[in-house]
């Protein structure tokens, strides 16, 4: 059976076997029980047709011709509602176990995609990693189920019927099983086309998800620009490749049961024809091994075309496993060495530290070094690609450094549990995502179990509670995708917001209040320096007027550190900054 031929991607899932061995092993005991009670059908039927036949050569009203016909239809009867019993448990084991599988590679997948690095995301797109947790974990579950269900069918119906077959008549048996070779033949060859061809489809199917998500998340810009009959353009182009490679898959794929039919057809023609002949020459006994022969190789048509169905599944999710593993077994860029718990308090120290982002090659940070004391504040301003939102993601580990160290309450970064790091940190990015939910979820993201009184109060430290209880349903109203519904300044304070409730050791504002005016953003910072006292504090920002309330400000130009001090002591030694400072009071 192509089931059983070695797979290396598809080795992968053996470990889900395993786990899910007993009901598996059950339900391929099951599966070869219900096959061995479909096979007393043909063998009665034969017997039956013989007793009619001698009752015709001989006569007896006396004798028991109903009796045993009774017998043989009960046994017929019996035999098939067994094997309909036992099929159906069958399918709720093997099938299930598939699903199970399923749900737990779609988890592993996820748990991956969770863990990797920024580096990763860059380089792939979010249809591509859509399409490989759906559509390629659903071919694989074709294989880890179906495939393997019929794969026991089959092998079973082979192993038990051919050996009755020539042990009834091996001449008839001969002729009967001849076809079935050249089709195995043919579905080696054919598999191996589908196989190349599913590759390129699965890989199309990414393309497409990648150029949908991206035109629904952009619309708002595609209208802007008036691009739409550009952007439909585009789409018909994918769509017309992609019908030309699934009619290219589809064409192959379409010799399968047409020779499968054909050769079950001559098959079956050869049984009724050279059965007659032996028929006739007293080589065999009975026109029911005639009929016994035609329902065996009727019975042998569905696992002949599973043979190639099969193989199929397997062709396709062992290219679907293939593009899983590449994920699955991608390196995570930021190392965890230890899961020991590591307390922050919020002690920050860069020393010497130089970042080239990998993807671009880009240097954003040369020889960093500052001191930020736990409960400080700190303003870090500059001009666009200065690296000041650089200095946040490698607070965050989100990238790690490749030169100099970062130090987190005296100790290297890299040597922290990542998720008491992480969870010590609040961070508002610079682009304030938010989800498809309530309001008020989306400030309880930060702290789940917040009451409504926590969410209300830290709404007003982000000045935000008033613009929410203008909405028809306050904070239970539903925002749309990335919370479109809300304005920029609404959901930046939305977002400040949800990292205020987190009570965190080290708060990151990541230019976050761009798109709210002066005064607001004077409300919002001051209430940040009331509530969050002792924890550490980092702005970043391109508007000096956030700097002016920092403890010390860091003044970066294209990477490097060109200032550092309060407004006060940067305005008069600080020519760079001064000017800076000017051009935007000026403005």
């Amino acid at each position: 059976m192509p089931y059983f031929i070695t797979m290396k991607h598809l080795a992968y899932v053996n470990k889900y076997f395993y786990k899910y061995r007993k009901k598996l092993i059950l339900g391929v005991f099951i599966t070869i029980v219900a096959r061995l009670f479909s096979l007393v059908m043909p063998k009665s039927v034969q017997y039956a047709i013989k007793v009619v036949e001698d009752y015709l050569k001989n006569p007896n009203p006396q004798g028991g011709l109903g009796r045993e016909l009774f017998f043989f239809c009960l046994i017929i009867i019996g035999s098939a509602l067994l094997s309909g019993f036992f099929t159906f448990w069958m399918r709720q084991l093997i099938i299930n176990v598939s699903r199970y599988i399923e749900f737990d590679m779609k988890n592993e997948i996820y748990q991956k995609y969770q863990v990797l690095s920024q580096r990763f995301y860059k380089q792939n797109r979010t249809g591509d990693l859509m399409n490989r947790i759906s559509e390629d974990v659903g071919k694989v579950r074709m294989y880890t189920g179906p495939a393997l269900m019929y794969s026991v069918q089959t092998i079973t119906l082979f192993v038990c019927s051919i050996p009755l077959m020539f042990y009834t008549s091996p001449t008839l048996a001969t002729y009967a099983l001849f076809p079935l070779p050249i089709l195995a033949i043919l579905v080696y060859f054919i598999s191996k086309k589908i196989n190349l061809k599913t590759i390129e489809v699965q890989r199309f199917l990414s393309d497409i998800s990648s150029f949908s998500q991206e035109t629904f998340s952009g619309i708002h810009t595609i209208k802007a620009f008036v691009m739409e009959k550009e952007i439909q353009k585009n789409m018909e182009i994918l769509s017309q490749k992609g019908r030309e490679k699934n009619l290219e898959l589809l064409r192959i794929e379409a010799w399968f049961f047409p020779i499968m039919v054909f050769l079950i057809g001559i098959s079956v023609i050869f049984v009724i024809f050279i059965g007659g002949y032996l028929y006739i020459n007293n080589e065999i006994d009975s026109i029911g091994v005639i009929t016994e022969f035609t329902i065996y190789v009727m019975m042998l048509t569905w696992p002949v075309a599973t043979v190639g169905w099969v193989s199929n599944i397997v062709q396709q999710a062992e290219a679907s496993q293939g593009r899983i593993n590449e994920f699955l077994h991608e390196k995570n860029d930021i190392e965890t060495p230890t899961l020991k718990h590591t307390p922050i308090r919020g002690d920050i120290r860069f020393e010497g530290v130089t970042f080239t982002y990998p993807d671009t090659q880009i240097t954003a940070l040369k020889n960093i070094s500052f001191h930020i004391p736990k409960g400080k504040s700190i303003a870090i301003i500059g001009r666009t690609g200065s690296g000041k939102s650089t200095i946040l993601d490698l607070i965050t580990r989100i990238y790690d450094t490749q030169e100099g160290h970062i130090f987190i309450d005296n100790q290297d970064i890299r040597t922290l549990n990542l998720n008491d790091l992480r969870k010590s940190i609040s961070v508002i990015p610079q682009d304030s995502f938010l989800f498809s939910d309530t309001i008020e979820n989306n400030i309880k993201f930060g702290k789940e179990n917040a009451t409504e009184e926590e969410i209300i109060a830290v709404a007003k430290l982000a000045q935000v509670h008033d613009n929410i209880i203008d909405f028809k349903n306050g904070y239970k109203t539903i925002l749309g995708e990335r919370g479109i519904s809300l304005s920029g300044g609404q959901r930046q304070r939305v977002s400040i917001a949800r990292a205020l409730i987190k009570d965190a050791q080290i708060y990151l504002f990541d230019d976050c209040l761009s798109a709210v005016d002066t005064d607001t953003e004077e409300k919002i910072l001051h209430n940040l320096s009331q509530v969050a006292q002792q924890s550490t504090r980092i702005i970043v920002s391109h508007r000096v007027s956030v700097a002016r309330n920092a403890d010390f400000i860091l003044f970066l130009d294209k990477g490097k550190l060109i200032g550092k001090g309060t407004h006060t002591e940067l305005y008069t030694q600080n020519e760079s900054y001064r000017n800076y400072y000017d051009t935007q009071v000026i403005e």
